[in-house]
């Protein structure tokens, strides 16, 4: 799974928190990390106050993600160079988010860069990953790939000698959310009902779910 480095510029006034948030989660969906958004969130509302309570409201920043290794990296650049951020006593009583303490907490590391246009302030999160192109394991991805591997096993090599390729292999997902939809219509079951309880255990397992 390609996951392409992003970087959004932004002011950094309290009302532009939200929407940062609100495209972390989105790229996380898209990334097959959703369970790491509510931990990506924390942190870039926690680097984005940083910057506004210490470096100044309306300063230009830059939100940069990426993914190196197996971690995500959630970058946020200003042009402050007087203080350097630290996680001090105060923070335990912030009322913006308890600060830094937050961003240690949550993610398996953090620290500040100088550059000659200011700084950058960062906390890398662990995604589960065995490398940064694969894709989050779990018992539910397995029994997929598992039924997936029988239904496309006359497809195993293809004319030119490689595998599938992800059409084909959406296509045969798809032909067997067909054929399960078929099987409990053929026996007397909601077909459409059993779809929607899928689609909400799905969520719940994926993060996706929202109140």
């Amino acid at each position: 799974m390609p996951r392409k480095p992003w970087e959004i510029p932004f002011l950094a006034e309290p009302r532009e928190v939200a929407g940062l948030r609100r495209v972390m989660r989105l790229h996380l969906e898209l990334w097959g990390l959703s369970g790491l958004a509510d931990a990506a969130q924390v942190c870039v509302s926690e680097l984005v106050s940083n910057v506004i309570k210490h470096v100044g409201e309306g300063t230009a920043a830059l939100l940069a993600v990426s993914v190196r290794g197996t971690f995500l990296r959630i970058e946020v650049q200003d042009s402050g160079t007087s203080a350097l951020p630290a996680v001090g006593q105060s923070d335990r009583e912030d009322e913006s988010g308890r600060g830094l303490r937050l961003v240690e907490a949550l993610s398996s590391g953090w620290g500040v860069e100088r550059r000659p246009e200011g700084k950058v302030t960062w906390c890398e999160l662990a995604t589960g990953l065995l490398a940064g192109d694969q894709h989050v394991t779990s018992p539910g991805v397995q029994r997929a790939e598992s039924a997936l591997a029988q239904r496309l096993s006359h497809h195993a090599v293809l004319p030119d000698g490689g595998p599938p390729g992800r059409a084909v292999a959406e296509e045969a997902a798809i032909g067997l959310i067909a054929d399960l939809l078929n099987w409990l219509s053929a026996h007397g079951r909601d077909a459409d009902a059993a779809l929607d309880r899928a689609q909400l255990r799905f969520e719940a397992e994926s993060g996706l779910a929202t109140d």
